[in-house]
């Protein structure tokens, strides 16, 4: 059994989510998402949450539990969150500014 597969997926205050002719739609203050759902997975919204369940006991409804879960996650947390990126820059002699848009890196000589 698909251990990410298996755990809900909470829907907060302020999301709607939405099944519609396999087609799960995500509805935030950021916007709205949506995808669309093999045969091989169920999907069942109630109780303030998402159930993604495998349609049988095939290896592809199997496969396809785990990532439509994972992609529904994706989908509440991108409209609720957002998209951010990270950069994490180790070592001596690396410097990194940003002025306005533009990113200034500073990374040093190679022998």
């Amino acid at each position: 059994m698909s251990r990410i597969g298996k755990l809900p997926i909470a829907i907060p205050d302020g999301v709607q989510v939405e099944l519609n002719n396999n087609v799960v739609t995500v509805k935030g203050k950021g916007g709205q998402l949506e995808t669309k759902i093999t045969g091989d997975v169920s999907v069942k919204i109630a109780d303030g949450q998402v159930k993604v369940d495998p349609a049988n006991d095939s290896q592809k409804s199997r496969a396809m539990w785990g990532l439509h879960r994972t992609l529904i996650n994706n989908m509440v947390v991108g409209v609720t969150e957002g998209f951010t990126t990270r950069l994490e820059i180790q070592g001596v002699g690396y410097r990194a500014a940003v002025d306005g848009n533009i990113l200034s890196m500073s990374l040093g000589y190679s022998h």
